[in-house]
């Protein structure tokens, strides 16, 4: 299985049964703890229904990657999946998302970080976005930490090793 495929069965069983802001609380936490663990630093922002939840700033940061944040989770709530499986797609399709939307490369990134907050029965209904990482590891700790979170099984979830 691709990353691309992996990364739709990680949507498909990443979902939340409900979602508020201590649930947002509890899991920006987490997130911050995995990045702390991994001696890295990152933007960490949770969304719902384009309010803001959970905002942490690492120490190291810059605004740069707040700037990140807000494009990669542009192209989340356009398109409702992940930034990085938008971005491979692409990739494999050699096009752009100004070439496919005609939108703007300085309010949209297709890089990995930015995973859709869906709930089960309703959908994409808000955001969780890391900015710091390398775009795979970004991409990753968040799964990783969801996966923990909502009690699924990491190995089936992991993407596997990158191809060169």
């Amino acid at each position: 299985m691709g990353d691309i495929e992996k990364i739709a069965l990680q949507e498909q069983r990443l979902q939340f049964d409900s979602f508020n802001a201590t649930t947002a609380w509890e899991l920006g936490n987490r997130l911050k703890t995995a990045i702390e663990k991994m001696n890295a630093k990152a933007a960490i922002d949770i969304q719902m229904n384009g309010q803001p939840l959970f905002f942490y700033a690492m120490p190291g940061t810059t605004p740069d990657n707040v700037e990140w944040v807000r494009r990669k989770r542009n192209v989340v709530n356009r398109l409702y999946r992940s930034s990085y499986a938008i971005g491979l797609q692409l990739q494999k399709q050699n096009t752009t998302l100004t070439d496919k939307l005609g939108v703007e490369l300085k309010d949209y990134a297709t890089h990995g970080g930015c995973f859709p907050l869906i709930l089960k029965n309703s959908g994409c209904v808000g955001t969780i976005t890391v900015s710091g990482l390398p775009q795979r590891d970004d991409h990753e700790v968040i799964v990783a930490v969801l996966a923990d979170m909502l009690d699924q099984p990491l190995t089936e979830l992991a993407l596997g090793t990158p191809s060169k």
